[in-house]
């Protein structure tokens, strides 16, 4: 069968995009300029052995661990300075902290189980931020998606919201692309046309409902939970809703308001998960409110 490129596939395929966002009650990014392997923790001008320790680390604190870059052309030479930002994406408790590191092995030095917990580390470089951050990811070597969509996605918010837009290594969901991340919130897009919205309707407190994967905060079900919930209700504040397990179901609360949701997992239909991929089963989910 022939190779197709994933993001026509996928939309011509129908898949959600509910319950695909990458899981990650927090988020440790770090900025790596030049280009990016496939695997960019560990073929990029980072020291491999760092980007390798970071990533795992971060993995086993269940931290969504990221390089990022600024929008444009990317020297491999010259690097200095490198940015940092440290996400806390719980509801309600959120934060996000930026900061300036001289040595990039810094980032080893971080409690990751303390982040992941929502403790803000005490590093003197880190300051908060009070305006929500875009990540687009532009990894054309992981997909040719993500670098002809996303690129041009990210472009463009660094011209209507300079400073508040990075470019990203893979966010998982190629097939979504152009796929965002809205840091320090966690909520995750993807199939995005124009991600400036997305930062307007953050700066608003609102949730866009188009395209929307879910909250990194939750698991794949927890997320579909949470989307089933919000689109009944039309509930699209940013923090509004906050999602629990109860048995083999899932506790929705927003507000006063309180529900049950069962959430089942199939497969229906193909499609490849990434470029040059061959088709696989579709995977799709079902939620009963009870």
């Amino acid at each position: 069968m022939t190779a197709e490129v994933c993001s026509t596939a996928s939309l011509e395929a129908g898949e959600p995009t509910a319950g695909s966002a990458p899981a990650g009650v927090a988020w440790v990014c770090l900025e790596q300029p030049g280009a990016w392997g496939a695997k960019a923790f560990t073929s990029s001008g980072l020291d491999p052995a760092i980007g390798r320790a970071f990533e795992d680390a971060a993995t086993a604190a269940g931290v969504r661990p990221q390089l990022i870059r600024s929008p444009g052309r990317h020297p491999d030479s010259g690097v200095g300075r490198r940015h940092v930002l440290i996400a806390f994406t719980r509801p309600g408790s959120s934060w996000l902290l930026e900061g300036q590191i001289e040595d990039p092995k810094r980032i080893l030095d971080l409690d990751l189980d303390a982040v992941a917990a929502g403790e803000r580390p005490d590093w003197p470089e880190l300051s908060p931020v009070s305006s929500p951050v875009l990540l687009v990811c532009t990894n054309g070597r992981r997909d040719v998606c993500c670098a002809t969509l996303g690129r041009s996605v990210a472009e463009h918010v660094a011209g209507t919201h300079p400073g508040r837009v990075w470019e990203a290594n893979h966010l998982s969901g190629h097939r979504f692309a152009a796929t965002a991340a809205l840091l320090p919130s966690g909520h995750v897009y993807g199939r995005v046309l124009d991600g400036s919205i997305l930062l307007e309707a953050a700066d608003r407190g609102q949730l866009m409902g188009p395209g929307w994967r879910g909250r990194s905060t939750w698991t794949s079900a927890a997320q579909v939970a949470e989307s089933v919930i919000r689109e009944q209700q039309g509930i699209w504040d940013l923090d509004a809703v906050v999602v629990r397990p109860e048995g083999s179901d899932w506790a929705v609360t927003a507000g006063d308001q309180s529900w049950l949701v069962t959430v089942t997992e199939s497969t229906e239909g193909l499609a490849p998960p990434s470029c040059g991929k061959d088709p696989e089963p579709v995977r799709r989910f079902s939620a009963v409110v009870q």
